[in-house]
């Protein structure tokens, strides 16, 4: 399950640095909380040696849904 955390932006770059924002405010509210590691291990992140890895990747895919007005 990937970390789900949504944001947006009026141009490309406006909503990537929002994205960013968010997810580092995720994650810190999760390290508040006390559940950083649970919101990590759920998202299939690994601890070794008290360094976070991600999961691999398999693919990234972009679908494009065409509606007729």
């Amino acid at each position: 399950m990937p970390i789900d955390v949504l944001s947006s932006g009026t141009t490309p770059d406006q909503a990537r640095a929002a994205l960013d924002e968010a997810v580092k405010l995720f994650l810190s509210t999760a390290q508040e909380m006390g559940t950083l590691s649970d919101v990590l291990e759920e998202s299939g992140y690994e601890c070794h040696d008290g360094s976070w890895q991600p999961p691999e990747w398999i693919a990234v895919e972009q679908h494009v849904a065409e509606l007729t007005a």
